[in-house]
């Protein structure tokens, strides 16, 4: 709920980089012809992709670390390196991005819908709601439709989610290391910082390729757009590399509450049902 607002501005900033001067024109301009409604267009389908995301992603993180260990040739249980555990971060968000696409073209496509309107893409006047969008999707495109994007977020997601495990357990290494404890017990405040970290090393790498598929995304609405190598190499050609970076200042912003709340929940719920499980 707190990071859906910087989110928003993101989309909107990728999808129609001329449109705004910079987080703060987008932000103020957002509030003021759309009101504070604007910030939290597309929160369910928002909520429904985090909890769905971060479902699979820890699921299959646990999965792929024992595939890891096995391809490492390593003791079932025994501790992987940082580098192993991001091997495994990186493999498991395959999964997760299948479970993703869908919820966030629903999610891109009601955050940008005034942009589309204003810019006469789309027929102004029409009320935008979660099911009017999927109506929308499954009527033109079929449900294959709710998979546009998809090859742009499994490009995101490998060498993201690679730097994202990789940081989040090199930054609590270090932190164990000067502290002269393990990695398990370094604190509530260290926890939030790796995870904010890993967040905002996600992001420095990958932020183009989420750019391109936020446009592939929501201007798919008008029809079929190109594959991601085209869509990719057409936005250098006409607006240069910079615009690949438009709304990277709100997801910095948004990455280290978001991301540093992520871990420490991920972290204590995993501790509590390890010691429920290990005490029964």
């Amino acid at each position: 709920m707190s990071g859906q607002p910087f989110d928003t501005t993101k989309v909107k900033m990728q999808t129609f980089p001329t449109a705004y001067r910079g987080f703060i024109h987008c932000f103020v301009s957002t509030f003021k012809q759309e009101g504070l409604r604007g910030f939290y267009k597309g929160t369910t389908p928002a909520l429904i992709a985090n909890i769905s995301e971060n479902a699979v992603l820890f699921l299959s993180y646990g999965v792929c670390q024992d595939v890891v260990r096995s391809l490492c040739k390593v003791d079932k249980g025994a501790n992987l390196s940082d580098i192993q555990k991001a091997s495994a971060g990186s493999l498991a968000s395959i999964f997760s991005a299948m479970a993703i696409c869908p919820t966030e073209l629903v999610k891109c496509r009601l955050q940008a819908m005034h942009e589309m309107e204003k810019s006469g893409k789309v027929a102004g006047g029409q009320r935008s709601t979660v099911w009017t969008v999927v109506k929308t999707v499954l009527k033109t495109n079929g449900p294959l439709g709710f998979y546009q994007g998809l090859t742009s977020t499994i490009v995101r997601e490998i060498p993201g989610y690679f730097c994202f495990f990789g940081a989040y357990e090199l930054c609590r290494t270090k932190f164990a290391q000067y502290m002269g404890t393990d990695k398990d017990n370094i604190g509530m405040l260290p926890l939030m910082f790796s995870g904010g970290f890993g967040g905002a090393c996600l992001w420095l790498v990958v932020y183009p390729i989420d750019c391109v598929k936020s446009r592939i995304q929501v201007h798919s609405l008008t029809g079929k757009q190109a594959g991601f190598m085209k869509s990719f190499l057409g936005v250098i050609r006409t607006e240069g590399f910079a615009a690949l970076y438009s709304g990277l200042t709100p997801t910095m912003i948004r990455t280290f509450p978001a991301n540093g709340a992520l871990f420490l929940a991920y972290e204590f719920s995993r501790k509590f049902m390890m010691d429920t499980v290990g005490s029964s």
